[in-house]
């Protein structure tokens, strides 16, 4: 087996753990990978080797603390190109608008805003960088949570759930099959009871949703005849984004 081939067998271990969401034994690990137990035996004790997976109990392997690590450093890395990326198209989108439009990225069950570009105009919807709000709740939040994986959706739910707040399943699960269908999200006054928010995704090259852009502004200023056009230019900054970002257009 060659480098590259070594590399990607050791890439594989890596997401059957990241995609399991638990500990898995030398064998189930082999299974899903597709390779035979002793292979999987000698890529495991090399990755514990290197901290990137640790024993977690009798038998069991999970991911090491050096994994997270380096995804913290990658998703740094990323937040840092997103903004570089965003920020010109936000400004543009806001003089388009004459609108604030918003950058959400989603952490655990909360969207927060690292970036904004406020209207100058004297009325106006006004949000600092590192403001949270829930994914259930808005067009930022409901943008992000979408076009996750469903595991995540469920998972999500769950915490919701917990939270005592939100929609029913049924009910969430089919506004975010519309907001996936539609390419984004349009809400009136959900966080806000006088703001409306139109949002859209931005994914990374892997096709993995980052993050959502939003225009929002008071309710009362909403012209439905514009609506279309307002939704067609938040989705094209978006894509804008994603695009600069080698994601999906």
């Amino acid at each position: 087996m060659n480098g590259t081939q070594t590399l990607g067998r050791a890439i594989d271990i890596l997401f059957v753990l990241a995609e399991s969401g638990a500990t898995l034994t030398v064998s189930e690990i082999a299974e899903k990978v597709g390779i035979p137990d002793s292979t999987a035996y000698r890529f495991i004790q090399t990755l514990i080797k290197n901290g990137f997976v640790e024993r977690k109990g009798r038998g069991q392997i999970g991911l090491g603390l050096r994994i997270f690590d380096l995804a913290r450093s990658l998703s740094q890395q990323i937040e840092k190109e997103l903004l570089t990326i965003a920020r010109p198209i936000m400004e543009d989108l806001t003089a388009l608008t004459n609108e604030t439009t918003v950058l959400f990225v989603r952490s655990g069950s909360k969207a927060i805003c690292i970036e904004n570009v406020t209207s100058k105009r004297l009325v106006r919807l006004s949000i600092e960088n590192g403001r949270i709000l829930p994914l259930n709740s808005g067009a930022s939040g409901k943008a992000l949570l979408a076009f996750e994986s469903e595991k995540v959706i469920e998972e999500m739910y769950k915490q919701f759930a917990e939270d005592g707040g939100g929609a029913s399943r049924s009910a969430l699960v089919k506004e975010l099959r519309n907001i996936r269908d539609d390419g984004y999200c349009f809400t009136l006054g959900e966080v806000d009871t006088d703001v409306f928010a139109i949002a859209a995704p931005i994914f990374d090259p892997q096709q993995r949703i980052v993050a959502s852009l939003s225009a929002a502004g008071p309710v009362h200023r909403l012209n439905r005849d514009e609506l279309e056009d307002l939704i067609g230019y938040v989705k094209s900054a978006a894509s804008q984004i994603s695009g600069k970002l080698g994601g999906l257009v």
